[in-house]
């Protein structure tokens, strides 16, 4: 200990219920949640639907072509030179596609920099904002530029006089229903908030990737091969648009502890790690050994793990989760001792990974194999 783990009986139903959920569309995988190409191909392999890898650098989408994975779309832009001309290079090489992400005019200029110096036509997708403004808040993430209809087909035309790039898909992700909580305990106004704005976004987001789809299809364009939405909070609303050919899943495989306060569906905690007893400074206190694992984005309470086993362990608010020693209060009835675990969930998903080298398999409550993330690969992208 630490060591992190993946329950593979519950990897399993968590993969049951996002395709029971993403209504038959083709689902591509979130990498950024999972940062173990083993269990992408376990993923993969689990149904014909899981299609696709959507990556979040350049290098670990050259890392996983190599690996053999395939159908590689970038979810955010590149715009250092070097690792476009990577991409550009890869293609030249007869690799697999890696589609470049695109939300602006210089990021269009850019890529067909690369690809003209190199003598190839790089695909690239455009990404549309999908956040809602209301008075006094501004409802999702700052992610792309391309706000209007009238934004996206301006880039998209910018895009179909190039001789060295070529559209092949559109992404829109609805950050706001995708990756928020509604049925956060003890938080039943603002739940109510979050489900009202959330029904405004998904009508919002549904008509104006129509309206945009049928714009592109009057421009005559060649059809796009594929159009991107949603993530693990949104498949079942995602995947009712028509004019969406894909959604997006990554945490919900895992399913971290922000995914527990999803009035719609609920998932199984997976994936998690082990902090070891080494100390008891009181009868009702365990202090372990590191677990200061901390999940990025705005500060908070949400974003520290939580002890998962024994059932009734809990932080103490004035240390949390600490970068080298984690007390735990605990009270019932499982006898710990020094050199027991303490089993804990990650807020998120795949940051869990960049904190350990392998994850052990688990099945039937014992432990069945072991595999490298990234970081055991020797890697680190982010």
């Amino acid at each position: 200990m630490p060591f992190a783990f993946v329950d593979l009986d519950m990897l399993q139903q968590n993969i049951q219920s996002i395709l029971q959920r993403a209504n038959g569309k083709k689902i591509r995988i979130a990498s950024k949640s999972i940062r173990s190409v083993d269990v992408l191909r376990r993923i993969l392999e689990a149904d014909a639907r899981f299609q696709g890898i959507m990556c979040f650098t350049v290098p670990e989408a050259l890392y996983l072509a190599q690996q053999g994975l395939m159908d590689l779309l970038l979810g955010y832009p590149a715009v250092d030179e070097s690792l476009l001309a990577s991409v550009a290079m890869h293609q030249r090489e007869g690799g697999c596609s890696i589609t470049l992400m695109v939300d602006c005019e210089s990021h269009v200029e850019q890529a067909e920099a690369a690809a003209s110096k190199y003598g190839v036509v790089l695909p690239l997708c455009v990404d549309i904002d999908l956040s809602i403004d209301v008075p006094g808040l501004h409802f999702g993430v700052w992610r792309s530029p391309i706000r209007s209809t009238a934004a996206a087909l301006d880039l998209i035309q910018r895009i179909a006089q190039s001789r060295h790039v070529v559209l092949e898909g559109l992404m829109g992700y609805e950050a706001q229903v995708a990756g928020l909580g509604d049925r956060v305990p003890g938080q039943a106004l603002k739940n109510a908030i979050v489900r009202f704005l959330k029904r405004r976004s998904i009508r919002e987001a549904a008509d104006r990737r129509a309206e945009l789809i049928a714009a592109i299809e009057r421009m005559g364009l060649p059809p796009l091969r594929f159009v991107n939405a949603g993530g693990t909070g949104s498949l079942h609303t995602s995947s009712e648009e028509s004019v969406v050919t894909e959604v997006t899943a990554g945490s919900g495989f895992y399913s971290p502890g922000l995914f527990d306060h999803y009035r719609d569906f609920t998932l199984l905690p997976a994936a998690g790690y082990a902090i070891e007893i080494v100390r008891q400074p009181r009868s009702d206190l365990y202090t372990c050994l590191g677990g200061g694992y901390t999940a990025s984005g705005a500060a908070g309470n949400d974003k520290l793990p939580r002890p998962y086993l024994p059932q009734g362990a809990a932080l103490l608010a004035m240390e949390g989760a600490g970068e080298v020693q984690t007390p735990i209060r605990y009270n019932g009835p499982e006898k710990l001792e020094l050199g027991d675990p303490i089993f804990m969930r990650h807020s998120k998903a795949g940051e869990l990974c960049e904190r350990f080298k392998h994850l052990y398999y688990i099945s039937n409550n014992g432990i069945v194999g072991e595999t490298t993330t990234y970081r055991g690969d020797g890697l680190c992208y982010l």
